[in-house]
């Protein structure tokens, strides 16, 4: 397996994060990702005037799962928490010089993190309801947070998933690879880590068709 290349932008942020740690009495907190699947972070916030004005993070991952947590968290802090909500992971990702295509789902789950968080904030702070209905759709919407190595695009985008079905609980999914794409176990392990984290889902299905 070729050795995965790093930018001087990334390596920076990972030997030298900006913003480790936890805000005491956070205004907003949240983790998302699960250690079980390799990658986790915890971002917690305080928010002033609508600003944010500290914002803290804590990795549990690889090298682009650390470097992904503190730009985002540089990028995030002074803004408002409308402008915060509306970063992306390919602003992250660009403003580190782009990432190895087997490392995008960080930064995904990097801006995952400070929305969550956000969310909490938005939730205990400002009494807004932010309702998680579980069906099909939603869980659509939870895909597009998986990134396609090979293109950069989400599952869904790239049209890879074929079917999806939800009922009682019960998650169906069958999804398109070619038989020689490396990267299909990487997607599948994050179609799953992601569907786990969803409240309401008892059984996960994903059936591979190989062309």
């Amino acid at each position: 397996m070729a050795a995965i290349k790093y930018t001087k932008e990334v390596i920076e942020h990972f030997k030298n994060p900006k913003n480790v740690g936890e805000i005491e009495n956070p205004d907003g907190d949240a983790i998302v990702g699960s250690p079980a699947c390799g990658d986790q972070v915890s971002v917690s916030l305080k928010v002033k005037d609508n600003k944010i004005e500290d914002i803290k993070f804590l990795s549990y991952g690889c090298a682009s799962n650390i470097a992904t947590g503190s730009i985002v968290t540089e990028l995030a802090k002074g803004k408002t928490v409308d402008e915060a909500k509306k970063l992306t992971w390919k602003d992250a990702a660009d403003k580190l010089g782009g990432l190895p295509p087997v490392k995008v789902h960080c930064s995904v789950l990097a801006v995952d993190g400070l929305k969550a968080a956000i969310e909490d904030y938005e939730g205990k702070k400002l009494g807004v309801k932010h309702e998680k209905r579980l069906d099909e759709q939603s869980i659509i919407e939870e895909l597009k947070s998986v990134i396609y190595p090979k293109t950069g695009n989400n599952i869904i985008d790239e049209k890879l998933v074929k079917y999806l079905k939800y009922e009682n609980g019960k998650v169906e999914i069958e999804i398109s690879f070619d038989e020689t794409d490396v990267y299909k176990q990487n997607v599948l392990e994050e179609i799953d880590e992601h569907l786990n984290e969803m409240d309401g889902i008892d059984d996960i299905e994903v059936k591979v068709v190989e062309y």
